[in-house]
Order: C-alpha cells, then structure tokens, then sequence
C-alpha cells in the first residue's frame, strides 16, 4: 500500500518482510525458498499493478532471483544482470522494496539496476547483450587484484542473440576464465525469439517439435561447458543446479528454463502485452482503455501506417527492425508484409548492414530502430551505409527525452552523432503530419536518409494519408515577429509556439537539420536581434552547433543562444517534469530569451500560460 510519493510499506508477508538483504534469505531453510518465492511474485504484482512497469519478464524470473540470492554470496560475490527490466525481485530483496511505489518516477527508483542506487547492483545495464562482457572484466579485474568472489552473468536467450554477447562468450572461452554463466531462456525477448540460436536452445531444452537428438553442443564449441536444462521454477532442483555451478570451475553455463509472466495468468497468456504494463487492476488484469476518438496517434503508430501505405505502393520496400516489431510499430506490416519483415533479433549492427545489402541489390529498406540502439551501430552507419550512399531509411524512434525509461533510453545525441555523417538527410518533424511528410521525403531521397521523433503522442488533427514529400532542405516559416527568432527543430515546436505569442517572436519549423535551410537562418539573422535555436537533443555538436557553423562560416556576427538537453545524464520522470527541469517548455524558454536580451528589448510578457 502506497503511504506518499516516496514510499510504501507493504505487510502480510511473513517472510518477505523479514528480507532486507540478501544475508536475510541465506537464513532461510531450503524448504521455505518456494514460500519465499510465492509472497515476492504477488508483492511485485501488487506493486506494478499500482506503479506500472515493466512486468512480465520480472514474473519469470522470481524463482531464479531467490535462488541466485541465496546460492551465491551476494553482494561480495557479484550478480550481472543483463537489461535489467527484469530486476524489480532483485530490488525487492536487495533493500529497495520500501521504495518500489516510487520506480520510473522523478527522484525515484530507476526501472533498470544502477550502481549508484544499491551496492548490490554491481553493473547498470538496460541495453541487452551486455552481462557477459562485464562480468567477465569484473572477474579478470577481481583476479587482478588477487580478491576471490564469484561473477555471475545472468543472460536472457533474446539477449544473446546479440553480436557482443558472443563475442563475449568466445573470449571466456579463449581465455577459460572461471565464469559461470546463467542462461534464462523464456523463448521470448519482447516478441518470440527467431533465429537458427533460438532453434538450437529448443532442440537443447526439447521445446522444438523436431528436436531429436542435439547434433552438438554449440556453447561447447566456444569452450563453454554446458549444463542443464533445469526447471527454472523448481526451486529446489534450482538451488542444487546453482549449487553445482558455483562449484566448478572454467568457463560455464546453466541453462534454465522459465515463463515469461509465470504465476500471473494474464501475463502468461499475453507476455508481450504484460511486457511493460500502465497500472492496472490485479484482479482483472489490463482492460482496454475506453475509445478517445480525439486522441492523437503516437508517432510510433504514425510511422507503421505510413510504413503499410507505402509498401503498398512500393513492392521494393522491406523492414528491419532488432527485436523490435512491438516498439517500433511494426505488427501490423509483418502481418500484411511477412515476406518483407526482416526481424535481426537483438543485433543492430547486422540489422543495418543487411539492410544496406538489401539497397545493394535494388531495395528500398526501411530500418525501425530506437535512437540509443542505433548507437550501437554507428560504424556499419557510416561505413557500410553513408560510405556507400545506400539508399537506406532511418526511422529513429525514442529521440530526445524519454520518460520514466530514463537516461539509458534517452535519445539525446542522435542528432550529434548523425548531422557529422557525410551526405545524410537528417529530418525532425515538428508534429505527427510533418513526420508523414518527412517520411515521404527521406524515402524519395536516393541516399541514406534519418528521421528521428519521440515517443510521444502528436498534436491531433485528420492526418492527411497521401504520399508527398516535402521539398529537401526547406523550412516553415510559423510565426512573423521582431526581434527574436526561434528556430526549431522537432517537437519542441508546440512550447516555442507559446513563447513566440509571448515574446512577439519570429517562429520558423526548421524541418532538416542536413541539409540546413541557410538562406532561412541567413534571413532571420539580418532581420533579427537574437536567434534561439531549439532542439530536444544534446547542445553540443547539434542542430544549434550547425547553425552557429554556417553563421560563422558566412562572416554573420549575431547574437545566438543554443536551448537544448544539459551536458549530463537527465534523470527519469515524466516528460513534462524533464521538459521544465531543462528549461524547455514555454516557461523556460521565455526566461532564456530574457535573459539573453539587452535591457531595453526586454518587454515581453512575463506569464507565458496566457498564451496556451
């Protein structure tokens, strides 16, 4: 039960409430283990049911968190989960329980573990394909300094479809260092698993309807030893098989076999619907929200329509997306296009140089990928893409701020890192009409082309289902107004609106970052006492740093102020908390302006809600 914004305080556990760190369940007795288990998987319902979150991955993993907890000598000995959505048991029992109430909240617990937050998350992650390179440096590092723990990489089978955790995996096995590797293999990352290694662990596990006899041992191939399968919802036989990894030696791994949303009979049911959850209630589980017929689209359900509408206009258009149909928007064209649905599982640097294979041979692919993610592909980007002026399209998902998923999700350098790349068309919508549009454009464009938009709802509106592309490199003039100009790019649009009626200024949509409308910027300049630029990215080497470049190129001397994300990490909340806490809403905006102005052009009004 939730006693304020900060805290709960949760009784009727008779053993849970006895569980502040993982010592106290080492006092248990094996036989009360399953009790355990049972009280944390119904506070954790209790709990995301209230708070929302991220649920049924947490469900799967309640038994094997007890017994991870009380096998190992945690936190000496040191536990790497891999993404970490399903580490909310972990926190549990790890001394955060009383604050569960506040997670993915402003000034609350994160949704994913953090080194800063407890002493018993000994890595942060919430990217997958991570745990077994950390854990394998914090064992190297460990050994280095002559200390004698145990490192544990606890690895999901969607996660290890990733390129970094084989690499990984080949490397303990080249150096047959003494790391135990537990492999939760729930067939499931968000949507099924794909792929020849997720037949290999059916065939291993007898989940494969033609499984057979296994022809070979695949991590026996890396020099990994391999053991199991094991119930992962036997604690019990978990606990012995726990027990016998901790006790050997050399590289190795546990397979364990879980379900994902296990114990909640929705959840396991729908476990990509139960993936992340809005609060709900537990007795009837997620209904759906009544009909809003004037509720805007996301831009993610913008982008999969527009994705069906063009491809069928265009035979030649497939989609890639790592592990993402879901997120990115993508179910209802691997529906209608399965032979044109391209799912990489989670590895993004094989999704974008096959996509850039596919625009070899005369395709027109599409690649739906979140904007941190797309970071881990910035080579293949630039070398396999750019280089070779593929005719590849970037939809950007997750750009800018992104909530309560906090700094690990944040897009806030795709326009940094991109805008450098040479010949890229580089697009920010302004609302969910202008990402039609832009669409269209980066589309028609014969060349690598990104378009980035939040995970956010649009401004609402019949959206216009034709086809057209906007002319390259053109801005939108908004507003006329004196001496200031704002000149915006992407959806910050809506904020900047309320601070030009407030302070009479020009508002021009931007609409391209590359190629930037210069003779737009070059005018405002002439005519203005102080241009603004604004952008929901990282200042630096941003939209604004390429209008400053472009000024300073062409011998333009005039006052220039760049609003944009802070030279740090941003926190979690909603995304209207962050929007106010970087000085990004219209309010915030007002003041920069003021505060850049000589005294005498200062007269502006002062409460900017008027203007909403």
């Amino acid at each position: 039960m939730r006693e304020n914004a900060t805290t709960t305080t949760t009784t009727g556990y008779s053993l849970l409430d006895r569980i502040n760190q993982p010592a106290d369940l080492r006092k248990l007795s094996a036989g009360q283990l399953p009790a355990l288990a049972d009280e944390l998987r119904a506070c954790l319902i209790e709990t995301v049911a209230e708070t929302g979150g991220h649920f049924a991955a947490g469900l799967g993993v309640v038994e094997l968190t007890v017994a991870l907890h009380y096998v190992f000598d945690t936190p000496h000995d040191r536990l790497v989960w891999d993404v970490g959505h399903q580490t909310y048991p972990h926190k549990m029992l790890t001394g955060r329980r009383e604050r569960m109430a506040t997670i993915r909240q402003r000034h609350g617990l994160s949704g994913f573990p953090r080194r800063d937050e407890s002493h018993c998350d000994s890595f942060g992650v919430a990217h997958a394909g991570t745990s077994i390179s950390a854990a394998l440096g914090m064992l190297l590092g460990a050994r280095g300094a002559g200390e004698d723990r145990e490192v544990v990489a606890v690895i999901g089978d969607g996660a290890l479809t990733a390129g970094m955790a084989l690499e990984a995996l080949n490397h303990a096995g080249q150096l047959q260092a003494d790391l135990p590797v537990v492999l939760n293999d729930n067939a499931m990352s968000i949507s099924p698993n794909v792929g020849g290694l997720a037949r290999h662990l059916g065939r291993l596990c007898g989940r494969d309807a033609d499984a057979g006899d296994c022809p070979h041992d695949l991590f026996a191939e890396f020099g990994i030893a391999y053991a199991g399968p094991v119930d992962g919802h036997d604690l019990p036989a978990l606990v012995d098989a726990l027990r016998t990894l901790r006790e050997g030696r050399g590289p190795r791994l546990l397979h364990v076999v879980t379900r994902k949303g296990r114990g909640y009979a929705p959840a396991e049911a729908d476990p990509v619907g139960y993936h992340g959850v809005r609060p709900f209630d537990p007795q009837h589980g997620l209904r759906s929200a009544p009909p809003a017929p004037d509720k805007p689209p996301s831009y993610t359900q913008v982008f999969g329509r527009w994705l069906c509408d063009m491809a069928a206009r265009d035979p030649r258009l497939v989609a890639v997306t790592p592990a993402m149909r879901e997120g990115s928007g993508l179910v209802e064209f691997a529906e209608r296009f399965p032979a044109r649905y391209f799912d990489a599982g989670i590895a993004e640097q094989h999704a974008v140089t096959l996509a850039a294979g596919l625009a070899c041979e005369g395709m027109k692919p599409v690649v739906a990928i979140y904007s941190t993610f797309l970071q881990r592909a910035y080579d293949q980007l630039i070398h396999d893409v750019a280089l070779q002026s593929l005719d590849v399209t970037f939809a950007i998902d997750r750009a800018g701020l992104v909530g309560p998923d906090g700094p690990t999700h944040a897009g806030a350098y795709d326009l940094s890192y991109l805008r450098c790349i040479p010949d890229m068309l580089l697009m920010t919508p302004s609302d969910e009409h202008e990402a039609r549009r832009l669409l269209c454009t980066g589309y028609a464009h014969p060349g690598p082309a990104a378009i980035r938009y939040p995970r956010d709802a649009g401004i609402g509106g019949a959206l216009d289902r034709g086809l057209q592309p906007l002319p390259i490199g053109k801005s939108a003039l908004r507003r006329q107004g004196e001496v200031v100009a704002l000149l915006v790019f992407g959806i910050l649009l809506r904020e900047a609106a309320v601070a030009a009626d407030a302070l009479n200024a020009t508002l021009i949509d931007m609409r391209f970052v590359c190629p930037l409308d210069e003779q737009a910027v070059l005018d405002a300049a002439e005519n203005h006492e102080l241009l603004v630029t604004l952008e929901d990215n990282a200042i630096a080497g941003g939209a604004g740093s390429a209008v400053n470049e472009m000024l300073a190129a062409h011998g333009v001397n005039v006052p220039t102020a760049n609003l944009g994300l802070p030279p740090r990490f941003v926190e979690h909340g909603t995304r209207s908390e962050l929007l106010a806490e970087c000085g990004l809403h219209a309010e915030g905006i007002v003041r920069a302006v003021q505060m850049r102005l000589p005294p005498h052009l200062r007269s502006v009004q002062t409460v900017v809600e008027a203007g909403r």
